[in-house]
């Protein structure tokens, strides 16, 4: 017999409408599986996906769901489906500790819009999921909690700021989750687990109502396990908000990004490249295989692939990076008295961002945007630009302080993401596409990237790969 959560999120809203499965039962079955696998009775038992679970709200949600239902309410196409937010995500009412001890009692009194449209679609928040210190590492190792693990083999990582979010999608603790993407903060998990997951376009989702990432490097998007499911959780947060300062143009009327996943775009032109360009990253042989092999994929599919003349990265373009990389510990919410209660990797980007005069960033943040346009222009004769999403495949626990915390291990972090952040300057769409898996059972996944503002394309492909070879029926180990 099929159990609940070995359903997509698009078929459990579909039973839940034709009254086959009751959103009473589903949250319930979802709660179960999070009491036996993550133990948020014990931060440092289970997988480490869930800092809180909401229990109590997602029963009364529940219920309300149900209501709807039995009272023949125009219901939408997730509606009644659990999903996870990502505890940099503002919950009204629901502690929001940004991963950092400094806001463990932090409860804010507003939501995100994205939060508040998740809700409005129907679907039924179960918690908040783990994530790195104020999501600066590509890796979550919270100081007050155990890490999260990937699913495919507990002694690795689950990757980050969003591991929490993929943990939980990858071990069908819910079928789609919220995460957010500064410098590949959704793909990097996205690979590590062996999921499905959009970076979205510079202003396709509202950071609204209080986000303000003067970089404008962070985005919100999705996690599935499914490309079908991603595209209908983007299609319930995109759009603007009044104040917002970047705006991706929407789709045409009536269409939505569901839709783009039956749709064919006919023959492609895709551009590819291996090296990043980043000073000491080596590609793993098993992520060459991989892109190797995604290349091999697309070809057959009838698209045409190319060899990107030159890599994106250049040392003065990571230098700029790093900069304005650290300026965001420049605007922690914490007083003076809590700065020593900071893990050593954020300290040392605080410490980094006070430094710089107010040259030094503005000539940083000049450049960056002057290498986004000159990256755009020079990729945009093609659809889709592939290359990997990390130079290697998931990293055991504790990997990235081996050298020391800190400065050595923010090296170590260049090295291992030196692919995902050109596309947080460039604010394009980009995904990670779960289509290898290495001989030890670990997913690697292989990053697709869209022209400015064209996730619609990234689903389509992306749909069209997982026809052909399709990866939803792969699970992890604990499933």
């Amino acid at each position: 017999m099929t159990q609940p959560h070995e359903l997509t999120a698009l078929d459990q809203a579909a039973a839940i409408r034709e009254r086959a499965l009751s959103p009473v039962e589903l949250v319930e079955h979802y709660l179960d599986r999070i009491s036996t696998l993550d133990r948020p009775d014990d931060p440092y038992a289970g997988l480490g996906a869930f800092f809180t679970v909401t229990t109590d709200q997602a029963r009364e949600q529940a219920i309300d769901a149900e209501r709807a239902v039995l009272a023949e309410e125009d219901l939408g196409p997730l509606h009644g489906v659990p999903t996870a937010l990502k505890d940099l995500n503002l919950t009204a009412g629901v502690r929001t500790s940004f991963g950092s001890v400094t806001m463990r009692e932090f409860v804010p009194d507003v939501s995100d819009v994205s939060v508040q449209r998740l809700r409005a679609a129907g679907t039924i928040s179960l918690g908040k999921t783990a994530t790195p210190e104020f999501g600066f590492p590509c890796y979550t190792e919270p100081a007050f909690a155990g890490p999260a693990r990937n699913p495919w083999n507990t002694d690795r990582l689950s990757g980050g700021s969003s591991g929490g979010s993929a943990t939980a999608v990858a071990a069908g603790l819910v079928p789609i989750a919220l995460g957010s993407d500064g410098g590949g903060s959704i793909r990097i998990p996205a690979n590590c687990c062996g999921i499905f997951g959009i970076k979205t376009s510079r202003g396709r989702i509202s950071s609204g109502p209080l986000g303000g990432d003067t970089t404008g490097l962070s985005v919100q998007g999705p996690l599935a396990r499914t490309v079908r499911d991603a595209a209908a959780m983007l299609d319930a947060m995109a759009g603007m908000a009044p104040g917002d300062p970047h705006w991706a143009p929407p789709l045409g009327n009536g269409e939505t990004f569901l839709s783009y996943a039956d749709r064919d775009l006919g023959r492609l032109r895709i551009g590819r490249y291996l090296e990043s360009g980043m000073p000491g990253a080596e590609v793993d042989s098993e992520v060459e295989r991989a892109w190797s092999a995604t290349s091999v994929l697309l070809e057959q599919l009838g698209h045409d692939v190319e060899d990107l003349p030159t890599p994106p990265l250049t040392g003065k373009v990571v230098d700029d990076f790093e900069i304005v990389w650290s300026l965001s510990g420049t605007s922690l919410p914490i007083t003076d008295s809590q700065v020593r209660d900071l893990q050593p990797l954020t300290a040392y980007l605080r410490d980094r961002g006070m430094a710089l005069s107010a040259k030094q960033a503005m000539d940083s943040l000049y450049a960056l945007r002057l290498f986004a346009r000159h990256w755009v222009e020079q990729t945009a004769a093609y659809d889709v630009v592939l290359a990997p999403v990390c130079s290697m495949p998931p990293r055991p626990i504790g990997w990235f302080v081996q050298d020391g915390p800190g400065g050595p291990d923010f090296e170590r972090q260049k090295r291992y993401a030196s692919y995902t952040a050109v596309y947080n300057l460039t604010g394009q769409p980009a995904v990670s596409v779960p289509l290898y898996w290495t001989e030890g059972g670990l997913p690697v996944g292989s990053m697709l990237v869209g022209r400015p503002a064209d996730e619609a394309t990234l689903i389509a492909l992306s749909a069209q790969l997982e026809e052909v070879q399709p990866w939803a029926h792969r699970r992890p180990p604990v499933w």
